[in-house]
């Protein structure tokens, strides 16, 4: 169910008492009663769907909409040792996001087969209209340079404000693996910023 559906067809939501007000508790109720998931949608669809929107343009508030019905669907497998569930949807966004890119470039690969293909398509893994738009031309330029693992584990780090652990967890992958993967894509925008000054001063 959509989670705007849901909170058409659920009513007003309960505020969430003073026994639930980490997000683990928030999902352990809303497995008995699914409408108490919409506290969890109100509390964090604001920076979901900011995310969403900077990663893949236009398609974002459906990625951030799906995002939640995903997660609504999967509550039931959330770890309730962790209170903050951000790094989950964190998670779920970013593989939603990987998933609609590839979908794009696979269309674009069908016209291009079809000789149909009018511009170049993206590179693959390359950022979105809008990411480049937000980082600006340099960095956005540093950032098409890394690869899809190393730029969602900046981006989480950069816009979502997350922990290395928080990162791991979203990303399902050891915190030496984020860290491996930040200390490289950090060095890398680092050195392309640092040849382009090098170039402007020549």
């Amino acid at each position: 169910m959509h989670m705007t559906e849901l909170h058409q067809a659920s009513g007003p939501v309960p505020p969430v008492t003073a026994n639930a007000r980490t997000d683990a508790c928030i999902i352990a109720a809303s497995r008995r009663d699914p409408q108490a998931f919409e506290a969890l949608f109100e509390r964090y669809w604001p920076e979901l769907h900011a995310f969403c929107c900077a990663r893949a343009g236009a398609a974002g508030e459906d990625v951030a909409a799906e995002t939640f019905r995903v997660a609504f669907d999967k509550r039931r497998g959330y770890d309730l040792g962790y209170p903050d569930a951000r790094p989950w949807l964190y998670g779920i966004a970013t593989r939603l996001v990987q998933h609609h890119f590839r979908r794009d470039r696979r269309h674009a690969a069908a016209i291009e087969r079809s000789g149909r293909l009018l511009a170049h398509p993206e590179v693959a893994g390359a950022s979105s209209d809008l990411e480049r738009w937000l980082l600006g031309p340099e960095v956005a330029a540093a950032v098409d340079g890394l690869s899809g693992e190393e730029r969602d584990a900046l981006l989480l780090w950069a816009w979502a404000d997350l922990s290395y652990s928080e990162i791991a967890q979203a990303l399902a992958v050891p915190v030496g693996t984020v860290r491996s993967r930040l200390n490289r894509a950090r060095q890398r925008v680092r050195n392309h910023l640092e040849e382009r000054n090098q170039d402007d001063r020549q």
